[in-house]
């Protein structure tokens, strides 16, 4: 079996190095990456690194059998095009810009933030944003419009849904709806940290002097916009069917919270109830509506995407979207989703859908065992590549139940990164080339991570066929 050498290799010296291979980039991108803390560098993914590689085991033999696991039932397949996975940029639209930048997909073409064309690379290749657009700040809206402009200046962009966003959407169809046990607590239940996204929609479209015309009194829009007194007895009895006693538990106990502290935490914002019902219809009218300004978001929006042997995903699986992909497929799926949110919330939310927006494979979410991830082998995927758990470190390898976890989620955000300790606006775009490679580049590791699972398979397997697309 053929291993790593123990070496680095430069940003412009290798020809398999981890930039684009077709741009005369070694000036400008170099110095892009030099300006912004990024490697110019790059070493073979390191195994036993801090943060690298873990959960059931930490080692070169651990990974190697799994994926010699996964070739038994189908080859191994590596996308026709270059992937480009960035992922929770959580409304930091100078970190995204900054993290397309780094991928080599676009050029700067103006003074402007969202002032940017394609390169040659990024004309060829998919960007995948990997959900968690919204919340945490400093700048949705700014965030927002240059996920728009990365559209349309040509690219093939596949946006996923993250829990984040999908809270939104969530919050402002259940206030459409008749009260309802089921659906009546969304809008509370998007927390505080939805409040940074209605600040800025209050200061751009509601600050005028009749803003709160027509708005009812505090009273009535608390009632508007709170699960009323009956739902902790109400939600329980409808719940049963589809959660678990802790689950339902759980919930009633984070509602408990939520309704608490929201108007305390609108209040430290500058929010009125008044406000936040005002801002609140202004956001159904810029996100629901077919012509609203964001309404694109939405309807792009879906719930997986996959590219050769490659799953992206927001979280993560469970053995019941595992079953979902072998019986019914990923198309399925996107459409299911696309039904859900339009049509049965309360379903949708707390059942295996949205679980693959929040699971972090803890007790408490739905489980992946071993069988749901030999239904996954059996349809030719192999890897998951996903965002939802921040990281400190650039991108790791996890096994999950001996399946490969890609994951991606490099803390972007000025917010988190402050929270984490981590300085400066955050930078990181994952790869996946048809060259045979995933690459990892993140601001905050001195390399560039390079993943070859070739030198993981035994030469039987290479011989075989086994290892397609390289």
């Amino acid at each position: 079996m053929k291993l790593y050498k123990e070496q680095t290799f430069s940003l412009c010296e290798h020809p398999m190095s981890y930039m684009p291979p077709r741009e005369n980039i070694c000036a400008a991108t170099f110095q892009f990456y030099s300006e912004n803390g990024l490697p110019t560098a790059a070493q073979p993914w390191q195994l036993s690194g801090h943060r690298s590689i873990g959960k059931d085991r930490s080692n070169h033999h651990a990974l190697s059998e799994a994926m010699q696991q996964a070739v038994l039932h189908s080859p191994w397949r590596w996308p026709e095009r270059t992937v480009f996975f960035l992922t929770d940029p959580h409304a930091d639209a100078l970190a995204f810009v900054s993290s397309l930048l780094a991928s080599g997909g676009i050029r700067k073409n103006g003074d402007g933030l969202c002032d940017f064309e394609l390169t040659e690379t990024g004309r060829e290749a998919v960007f995948v944003i990997g959900g968690d657009c919204l919340d945490k700040g400093p700048d949705n809206l700014q965030l927002l419009r240059c996920v728009r402009q990365l559209m349309n200046s040509g690219a093939r962009v596949k946006l996923l849904a993250g829990n984040h966003d999908v809270r939104l959407l969530m919050g402002l169809r259940a206030m459409q709806l008749p009260p309802d046990p089921t659906t009546e607590h969304f809008f509370i239940r998007m927390e505080p940290k939805i409040v940074p996204l209605l600040k800025e929609i209050h200061a751009l479209y509601l600050s005028g002097k009749d803003a709160l015309h027509g708005v009812p009194d505090r009273r009535e829009c608390r009632r508007l916009l709170y699960p009323c007194r009956q739902w902790f007895d109400e939600f329980p009895r409808e719940a049963v069917w589809l959660m678990p006693e802790s689950g339902i538990q759980r919930e009633l106990q984070r509602m408990r919270y939520k309704v608490d502290v929201f108007e305390e935490v609108c209040h430290e914002a500058g929010l009125s109830l008044r406000d936040v019902y005002a801002t609140a219809r202004k956001c159904q009218q810029l996100f629901l509506q077919p012509q609203g300004e964001y309404a694109w978001f939405f309807r792009e929006m879906q719930l997986l995407y996959r590219e050769g042997s490659f799953l992206f995903i927001h979280a993560g699986l469970d053995d019941r979207i595992s079953s979902l992909i072998e019986e019914q497929g990923i198309d399925y799926l996107n459409r299911l989703f696309r039904e859900q949110i339009q049509h049965n919330l309360f379903e949708f939310y707390y059942g295996p859908l949205a679980n693959t927006m929040r699971t972090k494979y803890r007790g408490v979410d739905m489980p992946l065992t071993r069988h749901g991830v030999e239904r996954i082998y059996r349809q030719g995927l192999h890897a998951i590549v996903h965002g939802h758990r921040n990281l400190t470190q650039g991108q790791r390898i996890m096994l999950r139940q001996g399946m490969i976890h890609i994951e991606c989620d490099i803390t972007m955000d000025e917010n988190s990164r402050a929270q984490e300790g981590l300085q400066g606006n955050g930078v990181g775009v994952t790869l996946v080339r048809p060259q045979g490679q995933v690459v990892g580049i993140s601001k905050d590791y001195p390399y560039a991570k390079v993943f070859e699972p070739e030198h993981y398979f035994s030469p039987e397997s290479v011989s075989s066929g086994r290892i397609q697309g390289v």
